[in-house]
């Protein structure tokens, strides 16, 4: 098993074009960018992988030590970037897929040109002044509820994290999305992303960031967008016209419009 068989990692556009990398949210696969993505095919080398426990990815690959924590997805990450040889890239992660791009760019800087962190959360339950979100009453009984009965809880959260209710075949996609994942590593990777506090890990990256924060987002609001911005040194906020946390399947025009122009800049990265 290779690398980039474990992730199922797709190749595509320019062969010796600048990279950008694709990494998607929890209980979702790579065909989560599939409005995005392409709209770069023309002028970048574009990569899309599954995290371990999703999509096409090697499910013998799963380490339940290893991916008790974000930490093992970061390292992934990094050696799909190394096994590629393609850097410094342009890392877009969506949700949970944003911190593990934080905690990447911290450990090995040199692999990354930029960040694009779509609806990202360092730390989702509320810690005195710091509005994650959730209490952690909250999060308690969202784990619990998922232990109980995922498919249920599948069928009820997903259109609620998605939102645009008059689009209800949204909801319904990411419904599905949810209950493709094993349930086991779904809940592993739940407590993962929800009990994670990345908070202190923002100030140790010097990868310049785009965050890209919807209007209205039940799982990562405002406030949360707003603190990655004003924690990550010389990064740029958009707030997006989109209601929702998938703005990637909800506003895909917005998100290729805004990663774009973000990207036209020139690089500050050696």
């Amino acid at each position: 098993m290779t690398v980039l068989s474990r992730n199922n990692v797709v190749l595509s556009g320019v062969p010796d074009g600048p990279a950008m990398v694709f990494a998607h949210g929890f209980g979702c696969d790579q065909s989560m960018w599939r409005f995005v993505a392409p709209a770069f095919e023309s002028t970048h080398r574009v990569v899309r992988f599954d995290h371990v426990g999703a999509g096409g990815s090697d499910l013998h690959a799963y380490d339940p030590q290893r991916y008790a924590s974000l930490e093992g997805y970061a390292d992934d990450v990094v050696e799909i970037l190394d096994a590629l040889a393609l850097g410094p890239v342009v890392f877009v992660g969506h949700s949970v897929s944003a911190m593990i791009g934080v905690l990447a760019a911290a450990r090995r800087p040199e692999l990354f040109d930029r960040l694009v962190l779509v609806g990202p959360s360092p730390r989702y339950v509320d810690d005195g002044d710091y509005r994650g979100g959730f209490s952690a009453a909250e999060i308690d009984e969202l784990l619990a509820t998922m232990d109980d009965n995922y498919l249920g809880w599948s069928a009820f959260i997903a259109p609620v994290i998605m939102g645009n209710v008059d689009r209800p075949e949204l909801g319904d996609e990411l419904t599905n999305s949810f209950c493709r994942t094993d349930p086991a590593i779904a809940r592993r990777f739940a407590r993962a992303t929800f009990l994670a506090d990345n908070r202190a890990d923002l100030a140790a990256v010097t990868t310049p960031a785009l965050v890209l924060q919807c209007r209205e987002d039940v799982i990562a609001p405002p406030e949360v967008g707003r603190y990655v911005h004003e924690h990550l040194a010389g990064s740029e906020l958009v707030l997006l016209d989109a209601v929702g946390h998938c703005p990637n399947l909800s506003a895909p025009d917005q998100v290729v419009d805004a990663i774009a122009a973000y990207v036209s800049h020139v690089s500050v990265q050696p």
